[in-house]
């Protein structure tokens, strides 16, 4: 199967290359057939199995292909049609050859004021590629991303979905260079290298590789807060709390509290509204 790396097409990567429909060896469906079992065995009904599959699909032929669509909707009893619906919605899952490493940069407000944007371009610039775009040797493919959700390392660059923490454009164009070329990568926490997409794949569908409880998952400026907290004593509402630590935490006051003021500690955002009217009624929930 033909690999075709480039720039996006008008339709967006939605159409699968039609040698991606070509069956599947003999050898590697029993191969995928037999971890696919694994992988439905784990839920109560099959139907439910859908996104890993579709990632150990991803991990055999680096991206979702139509002979992987077709898998998965046999195997599952779907429709080509709902599997299809699955696997354009999410962004993990490519609809188009990927990269060898995934490298995402946030572009997000925070990262963005703290220089993603300006990471993003000299990065762009620098490979001569758009978001979900691949360069030609196939080993990058990149991608703009909304939030990394590690704000307190902004600005933050992903590859792979692992952490590159406090980048600069010179950092980064390190990291896709040395990608690239070969040279072993770790990032900032997490495991001690980054691995491939199809091997991230993989694991994504259910198979681990060892590698999960390697390096520092939260470093020092996600626990900053709870630092905080525990040095000052404070906890949270029904925690053993006094009225003063909720005041602290949820910005209500002590007297307000006594009067029976609700915060939205206290009550769920989506509960009905059972207000009592002038005539004792309930209000229309």
């Amino acid at each position: 199967m033909v690999n075709h790396y480039g720039e996006q097409t008008a339709s967006g990567h939605l159409h699968v290359p039609s040698e991606s429909k070509e069956p599947y060896s003999a050898e590697v469906l029993e191969r995928l057939s037999a971890e696919a079992e694994q992988v439905v065995a784990r839920y109560p009904q099959p139907r439910s199995a859908l996104l890993p599959l579709l990632h150990l699909v991803q991990s055999v032929d680096g991206y979702v292909t139509g002979r992987g669509i077709d898998f998965c909707a046999r195997t599952l009893g779907l429709t080509t049609a709902e599997v299809s619906g699955v696997a354009t919605f999410y962004t993990q899952y490519k609809r188009h050859p990927n990269g060898d490493y995934t490298v995402g940069v946030c572009t997000n407000t925070l990262c963005a004021v703290m220089g993603g944007d300006q990471i993003w371009e000299t990065v762009s610039e620098h490979l001569g590629i758009g978001h979900d775009e691949t360069t030609e040797d196939g080993k990058i493919t990149l991608e703009r991303i909304e939030c990394n959700a590690a704000c307190d390392y902004a600005p933050v660059v992903m590859t792979n979905w692992e952490f590159f923490d406090n980048q600069t454009p010179e950092s980064t164009v390190r990291l896709v260079d040395d990608l690239r070329s070969g040279v072993p990568v770790a990032p900032t926490r997490g495991p001690s290298r980054v691995c491939t997409f199809t091997q991230v794949s993989r694991v994504l569908a259910g198979f681990p590789d060892g590698l999960a409880d390697e390096g520092v998952g939260a470093g020092a400026a996600s626990l900053r807060g709870l630092e905080v907290a525990r040095r000052e004593g404070w906890t949270a509402p029904g925690e053993g709390g006094d009225a003063q630590t909720a005041t602290a935490a949820t910005g209500t006051t002590a007297e307000g509290m006594a009067a029976g003021e609700q915060t939205s500690v206290d009550t769920p955002a989506n509960a009905p509204d059972e207000r009592p009217t002038s005539d004792g009624t309930e209000a229309d929930k």
